[in-house]
């Protein structure tokens, strides 16, 4: 082949497209179009953890322990039965759903790096169940048993059905905008809604000094779907500024109504978290809070707020704030870049 021709062949990044490109070889990762997507790749790998690097000997002493109250086991029980099976959902849905229609080279390297993540987060819960001698049945199955739970789980499955059938594209008008939907309802809603409410009561629970050791696993999983959910939502816009024609205004009011659906689902699985309240929390207390996301997840993706409401968790914001040294708790340094040196 003459140089002429080598050159010919090389990748157009003007040519490079989220979804149905035919032109560029997705396996030819430079030069970069998207440097959101390496960015977000690169993030996610500076925050790389293992949660058996996390010691649990303080939590399993004080799960023995009569110093947590029943309502607080309650809610600890709930959530690590939601984020079980939860996190194994969005894994599947990346694996199965989204990978195979990003046609994006560097969009599709950070798909593989929060797949491994989400594998990450799964291998948390069995060591929390396993540390705490919980019975892996009752916490891994209350998908299916618990009502709360399953109705936001439930909700996630029906936004993948369509996409996993053999015959959809996204070459189609309707195919599009159903691919939109999926990413809407897996980054904005499961990862940017449902994972809230818990992130909020157990990092909550930690601030009374309480189950520390799953305290600092959730602020590393905070982290890791902060990065996720920014991700997801650049992935959203620039679908979206690429295909500007599938973004009207009856999708746009078929957005709002299934986020809608989902903060009344969230709700709905605070009041079971929180039948009576502990730690100070209420469960309309996660009225506002939930509202107060869906919010800014809404405004995210270019559409106005609906439930404005106010934070009762301020402090939250610092958490999720990858660029502090020190946490809100003033116990760690939190700046991680390998498995190999977290030092805190």
């Amino acid at each position: 082949m003459s140089e002429q021709e080598q050159i010919a062949k090389r990748v157009d990044v003007d040519k490079k497209r989220l979804i149905n490109c035919t032109t560029v070889d997705v396996n030819q990762l430079m030069p970069l179009k998207y440097t959101w997507a390496w960015e977000h790749y690169l993030n996610g790998c500076a925050n790389h953890w293992m949660p058996t690097e996390v010691p649990m000997s303080k939590d399993i002493e004080m799960w023995k322990s009569k110093d947590l109250s029943e309502g607080e086991r309650l809610m600890i029980m709930r959530n690590l039965g939601f984020f079980s099976t939860a996190e194994s959902l969005v894994g599947n849905n990346i694996v199965l759903a989204i990978f195979k229609h990003v046609t994006n080279p560097e969009a599709r390297q950070y798909l593989f790096r929060q797949a491994f993540e989400e594998a990450i987060h799964t291998h948390t819960f069995h060591y929390i169940v396993e540390s705490l001698a919980l019975d892996p049945g009752e916490v891994f199955n209350m998908y299916n048993e618990i009502p709360a739970i399953a109705a936001k789980d439930e909700f996630e499955m029906k936004l993948t059905a369509d996409i996993l059938d053999e015959n959809f594209t996204t070459e189609t008008f309707e195919g599009k905008q159903k691919f939109l939907e999926n990413l809407i309802g897996y980054y904005i809603i499961m990862e940017g809604i449902f994972f809230y409410s818990g992130f909020a009561m157990l990092l909550s629970l930690m601030r009374q000094n309480k189950m520390t050791g799953i305290g600092e696993q959730f602020q590393y999983i905070l982290r890791d779907e902060t990065i996720h959910l920014n991700f997801g939502i650049d992935l959203i816009n620039g679908i979206k500024d690429e295909n500007p024609e599938i973004w009207t205004e009856e999708f746009q009011q078929h957005v709002y109504n299934i986020i809608d659906e989902a903060t009344k689902l969230e709700i709905d699985y605070a009041k079971d978290c929180l039948p009576k309240g502990i730690l100070g929390l209420t469960a309309p207390m996660f009225e506002d809070y939930v509202g107060y996301i869906s919010d800014r997840r809404l405004e995210r993706i270019g559409l106005q707020p609906v439930y404005n409401k106010k934070t009762p968790f301020p402090w939250m914001s610092e958490v999720i704030d990858l660029g502090k040294e020190k946490n809100f708790f003033e116990t760690r340094v939190n700046e991680y870049q390998s498995a190999s040196s977290l030092v805190w």
